[in-house]
């Protein structure tokens, strides 16, 4: 995948997930973005940010103590040291901090 074709893929996945918060409440969850960075700030004081970084061809996420390095593949982003999946990863962070079910 070169560069051109990772910016769009991760740009997608980005705008995905900005996407399923639109029907949340901002007292919930607040969405801000900023020069491609994707801010969620939850209703229990978590901030979860959320941004492509192009030079390591990975979506990184950090919330409360961690941070994860997702890695584009045929069917999503998936974390290169644990396995875990972008999408189901976040669900979980929200769903237990704040109570929010989202649709990715």
């Amino acid at each position: 995948m070169d560069d051109a074709a990772f910016d769009q893929f991760a740009r997608d996945e980005l705008t995905r997930i900005e996407d399923a918060f639109a029907d949340v409440d901002p007292d919930q969850v607040d969405v801000s973005t900023s020069d491609g960075v994707l801010r969620l700030d939850l209703r229990d004081g978590t901030r979860v940010v959320i941004n492509s970084h192009r030079a390591a061809r990975q979506i990184w996420m950090a919330a409360v103590s961690t941070a994860w390095h997702f890695d584009p593949t045929d069917t999503g982003w998936r974390a290169a040291r644990s396995g875990e999946e972008l999408h189901a990863t976040l669900k979980k962070l929200v769903a237990d901090r704040v109570g929010v079910q989202l649709t990715l």
